[in-house]
């Protein structure tokens, strides 16, 4: 009996150092909604409608993007990974109005014609806190090396640097 009464404060110091350990671990914050659509004028890589898809780690952010309107051009292809792009958003904070970016080299393997899948993209600029909310950087066409709110970079076997341009505000603004 001695024995078992030795056992007791060790079980019990293990569940609270798990019940410890999860109450100091970040908590998934909800982002709002999950998914949004904005319109984009690619250049050669077309334009049309983009789904973006959010999410929120509570020690991460990122923002993944498809579109069967926006392609690789036929005759192109990118490696795995081979893509660099980046999406600027527009951030509400308080009234206050700045700009946030999203950067990644995620996306898989591209050949031409391919719709495009590009991330998750982390971000990598600026800050975004509990109620904070981003919209799409809405400027006139035509896409350029300055004007752009999308960013796509392809490296592998291609090189191509392709600006976009966001043409309307996203269906929905993400609510961080």
């Amino acid at each position: 009996m001695s024995s078992n009464r030795r056992r007791i404060p060790l079980v019990l110091a293990a569940a609270c150092s798990v019940a410890g350990a999860l109450a100091l671990a970040p908590a998934a914050q909800a982002v709002t909604p999950l998914t949004a659509t904005a319109t984009y004028d690619c250049g050669s890589w077309g334009s049309g409608l983009a789904t973006l898809t959010a999410t929120d780690s509570g020690t991460s952010k990122s923002i993944k993007i498809t579109s069967t309107a926006i392609t690789m051009p036929a005759g192109t292809s990118a490696d795995p990974n081979s893509i660099t792009t980046t999406l600027k958003l527009t951030k509400t904070s308080g009234g206050v109005t700045s700009q946030v970016q999203f950067s990644g080299k995620t996306n898989p393997g591209l050949s031409g014609g391919n719709p495009i899948t590009l991330g998750p993209l982390k971000l990598t600029s600026g800050t975004l806190a509990a109620g904070d909310s981003t919209n799409s950087v809405v400027l006139a066409s035509p896409p350029s090396a300055t004007n752009w709110s999308l960013q796509i970079v392809a490296s592998s076997p291609t090189s191509a640097t392709v600006p976009c341009v966001a043409t309307a505000n996203q269906s929905a603004p993400f609510v961080w």
